[in-house]
């Protein structure tokens, strides 16, 4: 069971990355600090933007939760 939960944590690990790299919009280190045009760090997403914040909810989650499995599996062998 231990490798089904390893190759679900790199899937899942695979695809928050992905997820994470389409929201950024501002290159560098001047979009964190709200130095892009779009002003402020805190702004309403709409439409596609929202799915894709919430998925990465759910992605970050989701990875955290086989993660703790992982620890759990591996301490019982």
């Amino acid at each position: 069971m231990g490798i089904y939960v390893n190759i679900a944590q790199i899937i899942i690990s695979i695809a928050l990355i992905a997820a994470i790299v389409l929201q950024s919009k501002g290159a560098g280190l001047g979009g964190l600090s709200g130095g892009s045009e779009g002003g402020g760090v805190f702004r309403a997403r709409r439409g596609v933007e929202k799915l894709l914040f919430n998925f990465t909810i759910a992605l970050s989650l989701a990875f955290f939760a086989t993660a703790i499995i992982n620890v759990i599996v591996t301490n019982q062998q």
